[in-house]
């Protein structure tokens, strides 16, 4: 005969068996929520193809000759999509505007343990060139390397600025993949989508200095690049005076960097690109 007290350790495991699956069903909602708020960043394959096709039919209206009679340099970071680069070149291409060369901003240069490092050798290479460098820190190394890859458009490069990008490549702070022939009167920069972390300030700072060599600077990056730690994110919170755009992975990204190199050349910067951007979508 079963007795009452079986009975109640019976209704006791029960329950207790319903507390675990309602604990498990919720956690596994509350990934599965978790997962549908956004964490996916993957897009529907015929919407990227709709993005591309709209962005391939817009896109001359909107360049247009943008760009003509300029020059842009393409620096880019380490951990930069290669296609979205590409892309970039292409579309300042289509504006109007020539590409002087391609080179990368090393690891080297941007880890801030290596500070004292690069300012010694930005302020040898300058004094060995009868350059004269009047920021601080690393902006007085972006000032370095817009002064050997900047100045007046298709200008030649000068010995002194000959002499200061020998200085940095030899240093490994900076490669080319294109080393330019000519000067550029604008720069852009473009950064992949992994956290700045303390290299951020670091680009923000040199993105300054060589700001303040040509036309103007535009730093550009994937739409995650504006989120918390992001290379974008980090040169807009330093108030940076160059220009940012955050949607270089977007099919219409491209275009809105070279519209953002049109405005720096116009003397304007801003922030475009998501709804993080403080001047909207696209330059106006």
């Amino acid at each position: 005969m079963i007795s009452f007290r079986y009975h109640l350790v019976s209704i006791a495991a029960v329950l207790i068996a319903l507390a675990a699956g309602v604990a498990l069903g919720a956690g596994l909602l509350d990934d599965a929520g978790s997962e549908l708020s956004g964490s996916d960043d993957s897009t529907d394959p015929a919407l990227a193809r709709f993005d591309e096709g709209y962005a391939a039919r817009t896109a001359p209206a909107l360049l247009g000759d943008k760009l003509a009679k300029h020059s842009v340099v393409v620096l880019t970071l380490p951990g930069a999509d290669e296609g979205q680069v590409a892309d970039v070149v292409a579309d300042v291409k289509k504006a109007g505007g020539s590409v002087t060369g391609q080179g990368v901003l090393t690891a080297k240069l941007l880890d801030p343990a290596n500070r004292q490092f690069a300012e010694s050798v930005a302020q040898q290479a300058a004094s060995d060139a009868g350059v004269t460098l009047s920021g601080e820190s690393y902006a007085q190394v972006g000032e370095a390397l817009g002064r050997s890859v900047a100045g007046k458009v298709d200008a030649s490069l000068d010995d002194k600025a000959a002499a200061v990008d020998a200085a940095m490549v030899e240093a490994k702070l900076v490669t080319w993949k294109n080393k330019p022939s000519k000067a550029a009167d604008l720069a852009v920069v473009v950064s992949g989508s992994s956290r700045a972390g303390g290299s951020g300030p670091v680009l923000a700072a040199l993105a300054q200095g060589l700001d303040g060599a040509g036309a103007g600077t535009v730093v550009a990056g994937p739409t995650a690049s504006s989120r918390e730690e992001g290379y974008v994110a980090e040169v807009r919170d330093a108030d940076s005076p160059v220009s940012t755009v955050d949607v270089t992975d977007a099919a219409a990204g491209p275009v809105v960097v070279a519209l953002a190199l049109a405005r720096e050349a116009s003397g304007n910067n801003g922030a475009w690109g998501t709804s993080r951007s403080a001047d909207g979508a696209l330059p106006r």
